[in-house]
């Protein structure tokens, strides 16, 4: 988002953590089956009848509430608390990884989404959650990521041919993953040593005796010192357990600036939605611990010669803001030997990650080829 004019004020904290407009049950006009949002119709559509029902996404003037930055300090000091996702929810959480899913229906959890683990049970919410303001629908459908799911269990060559001919897209999950993001404006002073690059002919014996010279390298050192404002626009702090963090960074961005949507039940009908486990407190602290980082990378550019020592950053940060929004993911969880391993899709760009296990013979075979190879070879190599 662009950076705020201004804080925002007490009364826009209200009105965007209060709850979303509650929107009533879409039956399908064929079958009376719940609609579900499609990502491939871009709409609601009967998952029994296949009936599509237009839908005209409510404005955000409609639903009462805008995707805006919400004003972080006044949120910890005086957490809210929106009490409803626009539709009756039920929460389960797995025993195995701990992940806690957002459900529509009591029914409806059968296998954990993340793990695939059927050790799942009732979660009761110890506190009211802070309800997700805005999100990014799902884009990209499950049979695009079906084709690019394949194409990359046939770009592993050293993976097991048992996994190769798996019908592993069949355990494919649409969920949606909590996220936050935090903007803020930082100002900082840095002083350091900068090092400059010099160098000196020096006179030497080689092994046999003879004089010999070379260029040494030193180093002249000078205080520096600078200073610089820069904005942290919608940094992305990951709310999940249900998704291993190193794929997560893999399949990351989401367009989270420019293509949020306001949050409506209609775009998470027939989807899991993960509860975040990563409350607003731990998150600030990890998005400010990411913002000192950059920062430090930032004052480091500014310094000048070749090198530098002794980096001191001051900084300060001010109109700290943030949202708790909802990001799109397709999963795959699946169990090989021991081992529980995952591929994940960005719903919204398509991008995809994974793991899976390796086939030590298929590796063992290969370098054994490779030595057998050396051994063909190097009798060429000595007639040479």
């Amino acid at each position: 988002m662009n950076a705020p004019a201004s804080q925002p004020s007490s009364s826009a904290w209200e009105a965007a953590s209060a709850t979303p407009a509650m929107v009533g049950k879409h039956a399908c006009p064929e079958c009376g089956a719940n609609l579900e949002w499609n990502a491939k119709a871009q709409s609601l559509k009967c998952p029994y009848c296949g009936t599509l029902v237009e839908w005209s996404e409510p404005t955000r003037e409609q639903l009462g509430q805008q995707v805006q930055e919400l004003d972080l300090e006044q949120a910890l000091r005086d957490p809210a608390s929106a009490k409803g996702w626009g539709t009756e929810r039920y929460e389960v959480q797995c025993q195995n990884c701990r992940a806690i899913s957002v459900l529509s229906s009591k029914t409806a959890a059968q296998r954990c989404d993340f793990c695939g683990s059927p050790a799942i049970v009732a979660h009761e919410q110890g506190q009211a959650a802070i309800t997700p303001q805005s999100l990014l629908p799902f884009k990209i459908s499950d049979g695009q990521i079906r084709d690019k799911i394949r194409k990359w269990y046939g770009s592993r060559w050293f993976a097991p041919n048992k996994l190769k001919t798996a019908a592993l897209t069949d355990t494919l999950h649409g969920v949606y993953l909590p996220y936050w993001t935090f903007d803020a404006h930082a100002d900082a002073d840095w002083r350091a040593d900068a090092g400059f690059y010099y160098y000196t002919t020096e006179t030497y014996r080689d092994s046999n005796g003879n004089t010999q010279t070379r260029q040494v390298r030193h180093v002249r050192w000078e205080p520096a010192s600078g200073s610089l404002a820069h904005f942290f626009d919608d940094e992305l702090v990951p709310a999940t357990v249900g998704v291993h963090a190193e794929l997560l960074r893999q399949i990351e961005p989401f367009p989270t600036t420019s293509d949020l949507k306001p949050y409506t039940p209609e775009f998470v009908r027939g989807w899991t939605v993960e509860r975040y486990q990563v409350d607003l407190g731990r998150a600030a602290q990890l998005n400010l611990k990411s913002m000192d980082e950059q920062l430090r990378a930032l004052c480091a550019r500014q310094i000048p010669g070749d090198t530098y020592r002794d980096l001191r950053v001051q900084r300060e940060y001010q109109g700290r803001t943030f949202k708790h929004i909802l990001v799109p993911v397709w999963l795959v969880g699946y169990t090989y030997g021991s081992k529980t391993y995952q591929i994940v899709a960005n719903g919204y760009t398509g991008q995809i990650a994974g793991e899976r296990p390796y086939s030590w013979i298929k590796i063992t075979l290969a370098v054994l080829a490779v030595l057998l190879l050396i051994v063909l070879m190097a009798p060429l190599f000595v007639q040479q």
